[in-house]
C-alpha cells in the first residue's frame, strides 16, 4: 500500500460550532470531487474560512492530502443534514476535477491510497467506500463517476493488496525468465532462428532467453563482425 503524505491544517476549535459541531465515531468513507482546479491546501483554506456549514475532512491533490477536520468530528459535505453521510462519513475531496487530465488522475490515485489506508486503520471492507451521490442524489464525484465508479473502487482494491516481499518478486522474475527460456522460437522468428542454428551462431537452446553482453560479444565474433584482437590496444569505454 502506498503512503500518501498527509499534512494537517486543522480547523481551530473556536470554529467547531460551524464546521464540525458533533463528536462521533466514523463508519464510512465518502468520496467527492471538488469541481475546481485548485490544489489541496487552497481547498482546505477556503473551506475553513467560509462562514457557512460547509466542511470536509481531506482534500487530495497530485502531491499530498491536506486534513482540515479531525476524524472524530462530523462534516457538512453529503447534503443529508444529520444523516449518516454527514454524521458518520470521512469525507475526501479529490482536486483538479474541473479540467481533469494528468493532475486529476494522480490526485484520484492518491485519494484511492488514502481511502485504502483509512479502511485498514478502521478495519473496514470495501463496502464502506461510498460516494456523495449515495446521500442526496447529487452527481458527485462527477468526474470519477464519468470515468466509472467501479474503476475507482479497483484503484482502492489495488492499494489494499499486500506488497510481495522483495525476495518473492525476485523469485517470480527468475521463474518467469526460466519459463520464457524454455519456450520455442516465436512464429515470426523461426526462419531466422533456424538459420542462426545452422550457421553456428546459436546452439539452438533457449530461443527466448535474454541475451547478455558477453553472449552478444560471442555472437558478433561468430559472425565475423569483431576485428582481430590487438594485444597492445587499450580497453575501450565501459558500456
Amino acid at each position: 500500500m502506498r503512503q500518501v503524505t498527509i499534512r494537517p491544517m486543522l480547523c481551530p476549535e473556536d470554529r467547531y460550532g460551524i464546521k464540525c459541531p458533533f463528536s462521533r465515531t466514523p463508519s464510512r468513507v465518502v468520496i467527492h470531487n471538488t469541481a475546481n482546479d485548485a490544489p489541496a491546501e487552497n481547498e482546505i483554506r477556503y473551506m475553513l474560512n467560509r462562514p457557512e456549514e460547509v466542511s470536509f475532512h481531506f482534500a487530495v491533490d497530485d502531491k499530498e492530502a491536506v486534513q482540515g477536520l479531525p476524524l472524530d468530528r462530523n462534516a457538512w459535505a453529503s447534503g443529508d443534514g444529520r444523516g449518516v453521510g454527514n454524521m458518520e462519513g470521512v469525507h475526501i475531496e479529490i482536486c483538479y476535477s474541473l479540467s481533469g487530465g494528468e493532475r486529476f488522475q494522480k490526485a484520484e490515485a492518491n485519494a484511492a491510497a488514502l481511502t485504502a489506508s483509512l479502511l485498514k486503520q478502521y478495519g473496514w471492507g470495501l463496502e464502506r467506500v461510498t460516494k456523495h451521490q449515495d446521500y442526496d442524489g447529487k452527481y458527485c464525484p462527477h468526474r470519477t463517476l464519468d470515468l466509472g465508479w467501479e474503476r475507482f473502487l479497483d484503484l482502492v482494491r489495488q492499494e489494499l493488496k499486500p506488497a510481495a516481499p522483495e525476495e518473492d518478486r525476485d523469485a517470480w522474475a527468475r521463474r518467469k525468465e526460466k519459463e520464457r527460456a524454455g519456450l520455442p522460437a516465436s512464429g515470426w522468428a523461426q526462419e531466422a532462428w533456424q538459420k542462426a542454428q545452422e550457421s553456428g551462431v546459436f546452439d539452438g537452446t533457449a530461443p527466448r532467453a535474454p541475451l547478455t553482453r558477453e553472449q552478444c560479444a560471442v555472437v558478433l565474433d561468430r559472425l565475423g563482425l569483431l576485428p582481430a584482437r590487438d594485444p597492445n590496444a587499450r580497453a575501450g569505454v565501459v558500456l
